[in-house]
């Protein structure tokens, strides 16, 4: 399992969750979201390597926008 974490702008409110949720969760591998609007933090965790750039891409599918924060292995975790 690899963790990767991100700094998202522009979401408010719960819908703005659902919507990163809902297009990170079509990236292949994904097996864990969590997002938070309060923070903008999105930890993504998934089989095998994230793909950076489909994660930022499905953010900017959802209408927000976001940089990179940490990268982890199996052994690392981040948490919101």
């Amino acid at each position: 399992m690899a963790t990767a974490s991100y700094k998202v702008t522009g979401m408010t409110c719960g819908h703005c969750e659902m919507s990163v949720r809902e297009e990170v969760s079509e990236i292949p591998g994904v097996t864990d979201i969590k997002v938070s609007a309060e923070t903008g933090d999105l930890v993504v965790t998934a089989v095998g390597e994230i793909d950076d750039a489909a994660v930022l891409a499905a953010v900017t599918e959802a209408g927000y926008s976001a940089t990179p924060a940490f990268r982890g292995g199996s052994s690392r975790s981040a948490g919101l």
